[in-house]
This record gives C-alpha cells, structure tokens and sequence, in this order.
C-alpha cells in the first residue's frame, strides 16, 4: 500500500511534534545508533499489552455509556486496515444489525478499492441492503466517511457541525467552540454563528487542530477529510468513537441520518488546481492581489477565496466558496485566468 509509514505518541497520549519527528528520523538516518555502549538499565523496555482489545471494547463502550445500538443496521467498511476485528464486534457488542466489508486483510491490501478512500462501494450496499448509515474507515482508522441511508456521502463539515451543535444542546461542547480548518466551508461556519457556537480556524492538518484544543482547553474539533477529535474521550481521532456519538444522535432523536444532517447547508464550492512554472510570492504578484480583493468586496461575508500553493508539489490551489453557484463559477474562472497569466 502507499503512504504507509508509523505514527509517534508521547506518555501523555499525544502525537510527537514534528519537530521531535524530524530530530528522531536525523538519528535513525544519518548516526551511528549502536547501543553497545549503553549501560542496560538506560534502555527502556517493552511490553505487551495482553489485553489490549478487552480495554480498547471497553474504552469505545464508555463512549456512550448506557446507550446501545439496538434496531440499527449497519454497512461498516474497515479498508482492511487496523480496525478490521475490533470495528465489527464493537458495533455488534452494542447490538447493532453488522455487515462488514474491508476485513481481509493480507499486507497488501489495506485501502485498495475499498475504505474511506472509495466510499462508493460501501453506499451501493448501504442501498442493496436497505442499511439505516455507512460506516467507511481509514487504513488507520482515525478518519470517517459516512453514508446515510439513501447512499449518498455526508460532507465532513456537516458532521462536525451537527456533532458540534448536538454537544452544545447537551452543555457539553467546551467554551461553545469548535475548533476548524481554513478548509472548513463557510456555511458551516455561519451556521455555526447562528447556533451561538464560535469557529476557530487553524490551518490543515489535525495536528494543527489538536495544538489549538490543548492551548485553549477546547474540547472538539476536526477536519472536513473526516478527522473529528471528541477530546473528552480520546486525545487524537478516532473513527469508531465519532461513528458512535453520531449512531447515539439517530438512536436519541428517532430520526434517519439523511434528516438530521439535512438541516445543514452548505456553500457551493470550487478548488482549482493550477500547476504553474514557478512559485512566486503571493503577496508580490500585484495582478492576483488585484483581482482577489475584489473578489472579496464582491462576496463579502457571504463568500470567501483561499488561494496558496501546495507544499509539495509546482501547483496553485484556488477555493472559491459563495451562496450562489453562478458567483463560485466567476470567481474561479476570473482568479484562475489571472494566476494562469502570471505564474505559467
């Protein structure tokens, strides 16, 4: 599989800073790491954890403690990946109707065709099997896709305005905060105002997110990929515990998944990607300066540009999100014609 690699938690359950990763991967790659001379009290030790699945069951449980999932049906999609045994027999434990798929896996397979990556598969049997929710994890599965039971995919960021709104009914959303990134749409956000729930923006990346919580003691946040952080039960993110709190929402208000994330709107949309010749600072090319505020006095608190480069690649990323598809499509059309000129 691609992309796969470790990940690097601290006593306290956190992952490492990427400064500490970058100091780590330094000494396993260009130093000697002989531990020869090391005396063999100095060297930690490692245990097995015997009963980890037990405590991990449990743990989930406690999520939604005295609460089960009786009278739900459920298509789970664990990618072949990390949650393969525990994700089915949790939701069944809870007693939930299970049928799994992406529980094979060989070494090889892990988010091939299948998993939060390809959610199609999971809503064509979500359909076939007259499913109440699709429940598509990750490889790792910190992250979520879901499917309602009409197979169609729920935006990210109606999930985690709908999980956001429902804490606060419930006096349990931490300083009425939901900690976002700037990837997050706009409507989202107003919706949010509008609900008395404040918005903090970070840049992407749910590291960015978690940094945020811990500084100022907010208590959920996430990304629109899926990446949802109940800070109260766990210190990263953790699919089966957001497919938990959101299963817990249908089961207390009796409805179907497709009419309580129906109550959220959300902006139309657009990202471009521009591969472009050359990376020139932003701020320096006076042109796009131009054209985006006048995007901005065009749309204003009802509409939004983002524009930046990607980190890795000679590509120019433009969002546009507006109440109207007709403005999301000028506005796109006019900045992409404009970085088009000065940065190919």
């Amino acid at each position: 599989a691609d992309d796969n690699g470790i990940k690097l938690f601290n006593k306290e359950g956190f992952k490492l800073p990427f400064e500490q990763q970058a100091e780590l991967e330094d000494l396993i790659l260009n130093h000697d790491l002989s531990s020869d001379h090391i005396d063999n009290s100095l060297i930690g030790k490692a245990h097995r954890i015997e009963d980890a699945r037990g405590r991990y069951i449990e743990f989930s449980k406690s999520a939604v403690r005295g609460k089960n999932l009786n009278g739900l049906k459920i298509i789970l999609d664990c990618a072949n990946g990390a949650a393969y045994f525990l994700g089915p027999l949790i939701f069944k434990e809870l007693g939930a109707e299970v049928i799994s798929i992406g529980v094979t896996p060989d070494g090889y397979n892990i988010n091939d065709g299948v998993g939060a990556l390809h959610p199609q598969k999971l809503a064509d049997i979500v359909l076939k099997e007259k499913a109440d929710i699709g429940i598509a994890l990750d490889g790792d599965s910190d992250r979520i896709v879901i499917v309602d039971e009409k197979g169609q995919t729920v935006n990210g960021d109606v999930l985690l305005g709908v999980l956001a709104k429902e804490l606060k009914a419930n006096g349990k959303l931490k300083n009425d905060t939901l900690v976002c990134t700037v990837m997050s749409n706009l409507g989202m956000i107003n919706n949010m105002k509008e609900a008395g729930i404040d918005a903090v923006i970070t840049d992407v990346g749910d590291h960015n997110i978690i940094n945020e919580m811990r500084r100022n003691d907010y208590n959920f946040g996430g990304e629109n990929s899926g990446h949802i952080i109940f800070m109260d039960h766990v210190t990263t993110g953790d699919g089966i515990i957001t497919a938990l709190q959101i299963m817990k929402i249908m089961l207390e208000k009796e409805k179907p998944l497709s009419d309580i994330v129906g109550t959220m709107d959300l902006y139309p949309s657009h990202l471009e990607n521009i591969y472009i010749k050359e990376k020139k600072a932003l701020e320096d090319v006076e042109a796009i300066q131009t054209v985006l505020k006048e995007c901005e006095a065009a749309l204003g608190d009802k509409g939004r540009h983002l524009v930046r480069y990607s980190g890795t690649e000679k590509m120019i990323r433009i969002l546009i999100e507006a109440e109207s598809q007709s403005d999301v499509d000028l506005w796109i059309e006019k900045i992409s014609a404009i970085a088009k000129a000065e940065l190919c």
